[in-house]
């Protein structure tokens, strides 16, 4: 595994890309002025495209800076699917220590897992348990509501009422947007035991949900054929995950200089190359970049502004990222 500061010391020092220099952060936060904001489908509200995942362990010091350089920078979407309950738990308390919590776009995972007894016919979600979930939420955050919930595609489409359950609280106002994720296994995952992204699909069709959340970058375009025109389509939002490929994508052009064409749409580093690639899919309204340091998120809010890649453009970034090594092993995503 290579993440994003070893790869930046290994170029650095190959004369392959730019590393992080004070210069060339100031030059970040002036190169492209505002962040790019996208709406909403399905109300109009206008987001900034690039958002923040923190990462464990959950260091408050840290989530503070990476909070306010966000903040600093125009940014204000905060998901926190990965991290795990403490880390929701710190980055929601960093916040309000700040004072900064209500200046912020959450989301929040919600687990639905009904009893489940052997030999009875398959459980239907409890409705009281889902909203004394979300109430538990609601508490422990001091907020009269959650701007996005997302269950899973495998929740939503085996059992419809658990979307049906959290429409009810959208009316009722405790959740502004509902939405569904799903994590995709590698594509060359042997014995892999149904299409990667059949459920997704799925519910997308037969569901009313306002945003997608799955795995998307140059390294991994699967996407790009049915599920990002399908959200077009139904006028779906899409988060981008892992605009790295896991990591996978720094190991892969840990030995490649940035090439000199990257310039014609304003990326400085290989990171800000991969973030382009999957902000400039018009489907696409949302990337989501985890990390744990400030610098790295000044650098991944430069890459939401400027100039973004035309279709031309994209079709050679796929070509030169297919050109590049293949990964020997599957590493998470950089920090």
């Amino acid at each position: 595994m290579i993440n994003r500061r070893e790869f930046l010391g290994r170029t650095a020092g190959a004369g392959a890309a730019l590393a992080l220099t004070p210069e060339l952060l100031r030059a970040f936060e002036q190169q492209g002025g505002k962040l790019l904001q996208r709406a909403i489908p399905s109300s109009g509200e206008m987001l900034p495209v690039i958002s923040f995942a923190p990462r464990p362990p959950a260091d408050p010091a840290a989530i503070k800076d990476v909070l306010k350089t966000l903040l600093d920078n125009g940014g204000r979407v905060v998901d926190v699917l990965h991290g795990g309950p403490a880390v929701e738990d710190a980055t929601r308390a960093a916040a309000n220590e700040l004072g900064i919590q209500n200046r912020f776009f959450w989301t929040t995972p919600l687990t639905i897992m009904p009893l489940f007894v052997p030999g009875a016919p398959p459980p239907k979600p409890d409705a009281a348990a889902t909203r004394a979930a979300l109430e538990e939420k609601l508490a422990k955050f001091k907020a009269p509501k959650i701007d996005l919930v997302l269950v899973s595609a495998s929740a939503a489409a085996d059992n419809p009422a658990n979307l049906a359950l959290l429409r009810e609280m959208k009316k009722e106002g405790l959740v502004r947007y509902i939405g569904v994720h799903e994590l995709l296994f590698p594509p060359n995952m042997p014995n892999y035991p149904y299409p990667p992204t059949s459920k997704l699909e799925a519910v997308m069709r037969n569901e009313q949900i306002d945003f997608i959340a799955t795995d998307y970058s140059v390294g991994d375009r699967r996407l790009e054929e049915t599920i990002l025109p399908l959200a077009q389509q139904r006028k779906i939002a899409a988060m981008a995950y892992f605009p790295f490929d896991r990591g996978r994508i720094f190991q892969r052009a840990s030995s490649t200089p940035l090439p000199e064409w990257a310039a014609e749409f304003d990326a400085r580093t290989w990171a800000q190359f991969f973030i382009k690639y999957a902000l400039s899919h018009p489907a696409i309204t949302v990337v989501r970049t985890g990390t744990t340091n400030p610098a790295h998120m000044v650098e991944n809010i430069g890459a939401g502004s400027g100039r973004l890649p035309n279709e031309a453009m994209r079709k050679r970034m796929a070509q030169l990222v297919d050109s590049l090594p293949p990964t020997q092993k599957i590493p998470l995503e950089r920090k």
